[in-house]
C-alpha cells in the first residue's frame, strides 16, 4: 500500500484536512498517525494550546516566525487579540488568492505568487506574506491567464461554496478585491484562536 502524503499525516496530527486530497485519508483514519494514534491520551494545558497553534499555523502554511510576528502585531490592537490575529493572517496575499478560488490549495497559491503570476493593484507582487489592505485588488497577470491552472480556476473549479463577505470576486476575469478587513466569524479556519493567544502569552 502506498504511503500517504506527508500533508495527510499532518492533517491527521492536527485534526484538519489541509488539502482536497487529504480529505479521504483523514476520513478513513480521523485520528493521529502512529501506532498509538487511536489511544486516548491525557492532554496537558500546554499540549492543547500547542495543538491549536499548530492548527492555525498549518492552515495558513506559515513559519513559526511569521505566526509569532502576526501575534505580536495583534496584541498591540485594542480589539480581541485572537480575532485580530486571524484577520491579519487572512489578509496575507497567499490566503486571499486561495480564498478567492484562484488556487486549489494554500500551497498552490504560494507557488503562483512566488512565480510572479499575481498582481496587486496592477503591480506584480511575488511575496506570499504581503498583507493586503481593504480596497486593494488582486489579479492573475494577463500573460499567465492562458496557462492551464488559471483556465481551470476561471472555470470555477476551486470556487468556495460560500464566498466570504470580505471578498468581491470575478472568477471569469481572475480578479478579486478585499472589500473589508476579515471578521473572525467569516473566516473559514478551524481553530480556537484564544488558545493560541494563551500559548504565546504564557
Amino acid at each position: 500500500m502506498p504511503k500517504p502524503h506527508p500533508k495527510a499525516r499532518l492533517s491527521r496530527a492536527i485534526g484538519v484536512p489541509l488539502t482536497p486530497k487529504c480529505v479521504r485519508y483523514f476520513e478513513k483514519r480521523p485520528y493521529p498517525p502512529g501506532v498509538h494514534g487511536r489511544a486516548r491520551r491525557r492532554s496537558s494545558d500546554y499540549s492543547v494550546r500547542l495543538l491549536e497553534k499548530q492548527r492555525l499555523r498549518s492552515q495558513y502554511n506559515v513559519s513559526e516566525k511569521q505566526l509569532r510576528a502576526a501575534f505580536d502585531a495583534a496584541v498591540k490592537s485594542t480589539d480581541r487579540a485572537g480575532d485580530v490575529l486571524v484577520s491579519l493572517l487572512e489578509r496575507r496575499l497567499d490566503a486571499v488568492v486561495y480564498r478567492a478560488g484562484f488556487a486549489r490549495t494554500i500551497y498552490q497559491a504560494r507557488q503562483f505568487i512566488s512565480h510572479g503570476h499575481i498582481t496587486v493593484d496592477g503591480a506584480k507582487v511575488d511575496i506570499p506574506s504581503y498583507r493586503l489592505r481593504p480596497g486593494e485588488e488582486i489579479a492573475v497577470r494577463e500573460a499567465s491567464r492562458r496557462k492551464a491552472p488559471f483556465q481551470v480556476a476561471a472555470a470555477g473549479a476551486h470556487a468556495p461554496h460560500v464566498l466570504p463577505p470580505y471578498l468581491h470576486v470575478s472568477l471569469s476575469d481572475l480578479r478579486a478585491i478585499l472589500v473589508a478587513e476579515p471578521a473572525r466569524r467569516d473566516v473559514p479556519v478551524i481553530c480556537n484562536e484564544q488558545l493560541v493567544v494563551e500559548f504565546y502569552s504564557r
